[in-house]
């Protein structure tokens, strides 16, 4: 994209954008600007949201002032959304009740889904079916559609929360980012920690050059401030443990990374534990054995907490038979 001189421009987000991200909001805005020229224009500060810096995965609520920098053209308002949004489209009779299966709360205000291990949550290059291409499924009488408020990976299970209005999405999102929100992981890990409990503090930034952008390493002196902590819940000798963990950052990918960093890498994680990460006696050695256990939340409607919490999938539940580790106590 060629730098093209001029003034600097703003948008406001409308109301049916709350809780959406950043990088959406630009395509849906600026569909002409490739990700590599937004993710530019973030890094040097030129976009901007009511003045601070943001990232492509920040989310945007109504309201809000989007600051564009000079080159960038502001195409004119379309009158109604209906006008700008593509339709989308129809969920199959089979994903509908697939998705529906999936959830195990709902209230006014939330869905909470237990998402299976290699279901994507949001679509992307060779991905066609994903929780999002779903949500229409989810409207249970509602007008507004379903809006996700965060993402698991592909191959992670457990839960995922969705917020069923812009008011929602608004109040969810504020709980993630003011990290009002605990999550609970479960792990089994090849290895075990050298200690019962701990904290695992190690910044993180993407792996400059990686042919997958998702793909995270340990930097000192670029990356972003990740802490988890952990608790061996029960371990088998010294081949493998079952670990709760309780990320208090919202890094891509970082309760992977920091077990790998530790010696102990999720079991089935080739990608950051390569092949330590993988026990040739256990039947399903080679699926990621990482689940979002449980989360707990201001509950949106201003009214207590909510807490849900997601059962094992199948492969990790014969794993953990297998190594007759115990579950309780998380």
């Amino acid at each position: 994209m060629s730098e093209v001189r001029g003034p600097v421009q703003t948008r406001a987000v409308s109301g049916d954008e709350a809780g959406l991200r950043l990088d959406r909001w630009f395509q849906r805005h600026f569909p002409e600007l490739t990700h590599g020229a937004l993710q530019k224009l973030l890094r040097t500060g030129q976009v901007r949201i009511d003045g601070r810096r943001v990232e492509g995965k920040d989310r945007v609520e109504p309201g809000q002032t989007v600051r564009l920098p000079p080159g960038v053209t502001v195409p004119p308002p379309k009158p109604t959304a209906a006008v700008i949004t593509k339709p989308r489209p129809l969920v199959s009779d089979r994903d509908a009740q697939e998705i529906q299966r999936l959830v195990i709360h709902r209230d006014d205000w939330v869905i909470a889904l237990d998402k299976p291990s290699g279901l994507a949550v949001q679509g992307g290059s060779g991905t066609e079916r994903h929780v999002d291409g779903m949500l229409d499924a989810l409207r249970f009488g509602f007008e507004e559609r379903p809006r996700l408020v965060h993402r698991l990976d592909k191959d992670t299970s457990g839960l995922l929360l969705i917020a069923r209005t812009g008011q929602a999405a608004k109040r969810l999102s504020e709980s993630f980012r003011d990290r009002e929100t605990e999550k609970l992981y479960w792990a089994v890990v090849v290895g075990v920690p050298p200690r019962p409990e701990g904290a695992i503090e190690l910044p993180l930034a993407k792996r400059p050059g990686a042919r997958d952008r998702e793909t995270m390493q340990v930097d000192h002196e670029e990356g972003q401030k990740a802490l988890t902590h952990f608790r061996i819940m029960d371990r088998a000798a010294s081949r493998a443990a079952l670990l709760a963990l309780w990320p208090r950052t919202g890094r891509t990918h970082q309760l992977r990374v920091h077990c790998a960093e530790i010696g102990c890498p999720i079991l089935g994680d080739r990608k950051y534990g390569g092949e330590e990460a993988l026990l040739s006696a256990v039947a399903d050695s080679r699926r990621l054995h990482l689940h979002a256990r449980r989360i707990t939340l201001p509950h949106p409607s201003g009214r207590g907490t909510l807490s849900v919490q997601a059962e094992l999938p199948p492969h990790f539940r014969r794993t953990v038979e297998a190594f007759g580790f115990s579950t309780t106590g998380d």
